[in-house]
């Protein structure tokens, strides 16, 4: 994380992601994309410092469901606030009242038995295939004038918000290896999200529904790589998804790369168009 960027009290797995090595050997400016959980726990002090680094945009990923659960977010004054939902509604209902309200049986038998990680690669999955029109809607959201800075966010910031901002570095040539170390940074211990179940309670670790839980509110390496093969049998390569899948243009690109990619060390007749 970039030394300038807040440690936020109400806010989890919030971060920078300047500083990634991208296209050409460029890297991510610092101070313009940020990812995080949810803001409807932010606290004044964490509104201020979000205001603060200037904030034009911010890119709510959750679903009604989530809404429901953890209320709509605290404003940030001088931004945006844009919902681009990335769950089906019944399913992420669904979903979430399992995880909230299931008894033990319940979840054994829906979670148990490798069932939470193979229900999550499903989802990642799902997500590359069925919700490409949200995620070219990012790439145009934040190549507009008042895209950016720009913070992203779901509900833990490393699932829906993960691919998201996945998808964003490699429109910017950020190597996979590079797309994936950002991505398990959701494993920290400041920024794993910390969830409640209906009635209050939190998992404790160690225990039955917390091992059961667990597969859910992990990072895990194999649930990125399971995006990455849906890319692959699907479009055959990242650059055919961000193309074909996503319709990012030529343009659309180069206007992201001049926007969020450093052209330090490089001389203009060594800059390689996209």
């Amino acid at each position: 994380m970039d030394r300038s960027t807040p440690v936020l009290t109400g806010v989890r797995n919030f971060r920078d992601v300047g500083g990634l090595p991208a296209a050409d050997g460029r890297t991510v400016r610092h101070g313009l994309l940020f990812r995080s959980g949810h803001l409807a726990h932010a606290t004044p002090e964490d509104v201020a410092a979000l205001a603060g680094l200037g904030l034009r945009s911010v890119i709510d990923l959750r679903g009604t469901a989530d809404l429901r659960a953890e209320r709509t977010d605290v404003p940030v004054p001088g931004s945006t606030h844009r919902s681009i939902a990335l769950t089906d509604p019944a399913a992420g209902a669904k979903f979430h009242g399992l995880l909230r309200e299931g008894d033990l049986a319940t979840l054994r038998a829906e979670l148990g038995h490798g069932g939470g990680e193979a229900r999550m690669i499903a989802a990642y999955r799902n997500r590359v295939v069925t919700r490409t029109g949200e995620h070219a809607l990012i790439l145009r959201s934040l190549a507009e004038p008042d895209g950016l800075p720009a913070l992203v966010h779901c509900s833990a910031g490393k699932d829906r918000a993960g691919w998201a901002i996945a998808v964003v570095l490699l429109a910017l040539g950020v190597p996979e290896e590079a797309i994936l170390a950002d991505y398990l940074a959701s494993n920290g211990p400041a920024q794993a999200y910390r969830f409640r179940r209906a009635d209050g309670t939190v998992p404790e670790p160690g225990s039955e529904l917390w091992t059961l839980l667990r597969p859910v509110f992990e990072a895990r390496p194999e649930y990125l790589r399971a995006a990455w093969d849906a890319v692959r049998e699907h479009w055959l390569s990242p650059e055919a998804y961000l193309r074909d899948g996503l319709g990012l243009t030529e343009e659309g690109r180069r206007r992201l790369w001049d926007l969020l990619l450093t052209d330090v060390g490089l001389r203009p007749d060594q800059r390689r168009q996209p």
